[in-house]
């Protein structure tokens, strides 16, 4: 990624109806999404100029603020055009893209009945989360010591600013292990997910994977699963015990960011990305292009 700042680039962003230069896309200090996050947001790609999975995306932008007791003021086939003019305003046709939608500064408290709901598009060139070198021998993984809540603690369906706070936790420590990220337990002690992305384990021909009963269950996860299926592997979704890692032969991380991500080692157990992570890898990236 670039060494610009965010708030620094060149280009621009639909916010509230309207193309505005990406450096004066800003919102007051004073904003109910800062203060008690209430902000919804999306990552998604494009290749080829076409945005994958383009509406499943929006729907979930739409059902994530939904969970958070707000309206995006906008539906989702709505949000789908909007983000196509933003490919084509900023002149993408590879890209990463950020809608995101957040509770305004109107009033200033927990409740935010009477706060305006914003929405912003952002777009730019963002090459895959891990380097390519960490892709191609598998990233390092550590433990972390957060755990995903319960359901019955924080809307865990939602793709919510607020979830990703131990996930930023859980990062830096990794990184600062000299890991590249961390794998995450749930509130019941079963392997959840990495920070900002679904896992998966391969023995023989069976791909396991966690029940996504308390995180998100990834449009990417679903996506790598179907095509798993289609290349001769068993799907086992359940619950995993930590324990149990060290009974499989390969691992790989799934999501929009990290696309298919072959998985090295997760803490003192090691991997050896093979067959299943290179099918994987080679059948998403297919399945990404246009056609």
């Amino acid at each position: 990624m670039s060494a610009v700042p965010m708030d620094q680039r060149e280009g621009w962003i639909w916010y509230d109806g309207e193309f505005v230069p990406w450096k004066d896309a800003k919102l007051h200090v004073l904003t109910h999404g800062l203060h008690y996050a209430s902000s919804v947001f999306e990552g998604q790609r494009a290749y080829g100029g076409e945005i994958f999975k383009l509406h499943e995306h929006s729907e979930r932008l739409v059902k994530s603020a939904q969970y958070l007791d707000f309206e995006i003021p906008y539906s989702a086939g709505e949000i789908d055009d909007i983000c196509k003019q933003v490919l084509v305003k900023n002149n993408l046709v590879d890209a990463y893209m950020r809608p995101v939608a957040w509770c305004g500064s109107e009033e200033m408290g927990i409740a935010a009945t009477s706060n305006k709901v914003h929405l912003a598009v952002a777009a730019w060139e963002w090459p895959s989360y891990f380097t390519l070198e960490d892709r191609l021998k598998g990233i390092r993984l550590t433990w972390s010591k957060w755990k995903r809540p319960s359901p019955e603690m924080i809307p865990s369906f939602s793709k919510a600013a607020g979830l990703y706070m131990i996930c930023t936790n859980s990062k830096h420590a990794a990184m600062r292990e000299g890991y590249t990220d961390a794998l995450m337990l749930d509130y019941r002690g079963y392997v959840a997910e990495a920070t900002g992305a679904n896992v998966f384990f391969v023995k023989g021909d069976e791909i396991h994977t966690p029940t996504p009963d308390c995180f998100l269950n990834g449009i990417t996860r679903r996506t790598v699963i179907e095509l798993a299926k289609k290349a001769g592997y068993k799907i086992i979704e359940r619950h995993i015990m930590p324990e149990e890692i060290k009974d499989f032969d390969e691992c790989f991380l799934t999501g929009t960011a990290a696309e298919v991500t072959p998985v090295s080692e997760v803490g003192e157990v090691k991997y050896t990305p093979a067959k299943a992570c290179q099918t994987l890898v080679d059948a998403y990236m297919k399945e990404v292009q246009p056609s």
